[in-house]
């Protein structure tokens, strides 16, 4: 005989008491977020969104379930992140609050975005999947150089230590350390010199002002050589007269001169010029 839960799950039964309301129609969540004019509803199908990706993201962290089921809930679950978005967006246009300022964001950040594709996330277990690993391994971008005119922005007379001293800090900190150096030379000195350890140094302290001899240098003992060898030597004497250097030069400015005239004047002026000395005798 079969008992009372199992009379209730007829269809009969069903269909029974689906005629006297004792249940209730489940309602589909429409497919675009535009078809709800409700805001009531609107925040109850967000609700079920959420309830829906809090369930996914927890199943999908055993790595169990194969690769293929969880690329296929990674799918999914980014599936009803936009649809979450959709609803949202909605919200704010029949009156709502806007919670994608101000509604709590967990689930986007349990997901990993991969550099470059943007939107698109991965949570759980497929973060692990072949070829994903690689992706999330790869170097940052190096970051870019900064060029000429971005550098000589930050270069200025502090760059260069031009301003150290206008604090008024520097200066005293210089001349106490200074003087403890100053201190401290001259007490090693002293502690040397009675102990007899600078020898000679000593002794030159009276006459610190006196000029050594200068040796003479290679040049001037070459010259010295060579006048002393001159001495020994017979002078030689000349019996053709030899011209000067003035006379030279004289020679040159002549040959000079003539070489511009014959250049810079035609022959007809030379012919003329020829004639001219010829009658006045010069020739």
């Amino acid at each position: 005989m079969a008992r009372n839960s199992e009379k209730a799950m007829t269809t009969l039964a069903r269909w029974r008491a689906a005629n006297l309301g004792e249940v209730a129609v489940k309602e589909r969540r429409p497919y675009l977020a535009t078809e709800c004019d409700d805001l009531h509803m609107a925040e109850k199908w967000r609700r079920q969104i959420i309830g829906e990706v809090s369930r996914k993201v927890a199943q999908i962290q055993n790595a169990g379930l194969g690769e293929f089921k969880i690329r296929d809930m990674n799918d999914e679950i980014n599936k009803l992140l936009r649809e979450k978005g959709h609803w949202e967006v909605r919200i704010v246009e029949l009156g709502g609050p806007d919670y994608k300022k101000v509604g709590p964001k967990m689930l986007d950040h349990e997901g990993k975005e991969v550099p470059g594709n943007r939107g698109y996330k991965y949570f759980g277990a497929a973060r692990d999947l072949p070829g994903v690993r690689e992706l999330f391994e790869q170097a940052a971008p190096a970051a870019a150089r900064k060029t000429r005119s971005e550098i000589m922005k930050f270069i200025n007379a502090d760059y260069y230590g031009y301003r150290d001293e206008d604090d008024g800090v520097l200066v005293p900190l210089e001349l106490e350390h200074e003087k403890a150096i100053i201190e401290a030379a001259v007490s090693e000195w002293t502690s040397k010199k009675k102990a007899g350890l600078l020898g000679n140094i000593a002794n030159e302290e009276d006459d610190i002002y006196a000029v050594a001899p200068e040796e003479n240098s290679d040049d001037e003992k070459m010259e010295s050589e060579q006048a002393g060898t001159d001495e020994e030597q017979p002078r030689y004497v000349a019996h053709v007269p030899v011209p000067s250097q003035k006379d030279v030069e004289e020679a040159l400015l002549r040959r000079r001169k003539q070489e511009l005239f014959v250049r810079y004047t035609s022959e007809t002026l030379m012919a003329q010029s020829d004639e001219a000395k010829a009658l006045m005798g010069l020739t």
